[in-house]
C-alpha cells in the first residue's frame, strides 16, 4: 500500500489570506467593484519595483497589493480571459453556441420547434445541442485554457504584487501603529 503525500495547502494559502479577499467581491456590484481602479501610471510605476529582501517582506507586499490593486488585478484577469478565448476560437465558438442554443430554446417557452418540414421537441433540441457542443468542447480543450488562465494570471498578479513595493506613506502609517 503506497503512502499518500499530503500537501499542507491550508497552511500555504492561509498565510496569504486568499479566501477572505474574495468575500467582499461577492457582495459588490460591477460598478462599485471597478470604481476604485488605480491609474495605470500608479499600477505600472517602475520606480517602485524592487526585489523583496525575504519571504516575510514579499508576503507583506502581496497582502498589501492584493487589496490595494484588487480592481486592477480583476481587469488583468478579464484581459487574460479574453486573450485566452481569442487564441482558442473553437472554444469561443463552442461557448457562443451553448449560450445561443440555450437562449434560442428558452425563447420557445416549452413549445415545439416547427419548421414546416420537421418538428422538434424541446428535449430533442437540448439533446442535439449537447450532442454538438460536448464533442466540440472536448476538441477545444477548455481544461488547457483554464489551466493556462490560472497559471498566467497567477504569475502576472502574484508577481506584480510581490515585486511592487508599498508606497512610502503606508510604511509610515504601519510604524505609527
Amino acid at each position: 500500500m503506497a503512502a499518500r503525500i499530503q500537501l499542507p495547502i491550508e497552511a500555504l494559502t492561509s498565510r496569504f489570506n486568499i479566501s477572505s479577499r474574495f468575500d467582499g467581491m461577492r457582495s459588490q456590484s460591477l460598478t462599485s467593484r471597478f470604481s476604485n481602479l488605480k491609474p495605470i501610471s500608479e499600477f505600472l510605476d517602475v520606480k517602485r519595483i524592487s526585489k523583496p529582501a525575504n519571504f516575510s517582506e514579499a508576503q507583506g507586499r502581496v497582502n498589501y497589493n492584493l487589496s490595494y490593486f484588487s480592481s486592477n488585478y480583476a481587469v488583468v484577469f478579464v484581459m487574460l480571459s479574453i486573450y485566452s478565448l481569442l487564441t482558442n476560437l473553437l472554444l469561443f465558438f463552442d461557448i457562443l453556441l451553448i449560450i445561443g442554443g440555450m437562449w434560442g430554446i428558452g425563447k420557445l417557452q416549452g413549445r415545439d420547434l416547427d419548421l414546416g418540414f420537421v418538428r422538434a421537441t424541446v428535449s430533442q433540441l437540448y439533446t442535439a445541442l449537447i450532442c454538438i457542443s460536448v464533442p466540440l468542447g472536448f476538441i477545444a480543450n477548455p481544461f488547457s485554457a483554464a489551466l493556462w488562465l490560472i497559471g498566467a494570471s497567477g504569475v502576472c498578479i502574484l508577481g506584480h504584487a510581490a515585486f511592487m513595493d508599498k508606497p512610502i506613506e503606508s510604511a509610515f502609517s504601519e510604524e505609527a501603529v
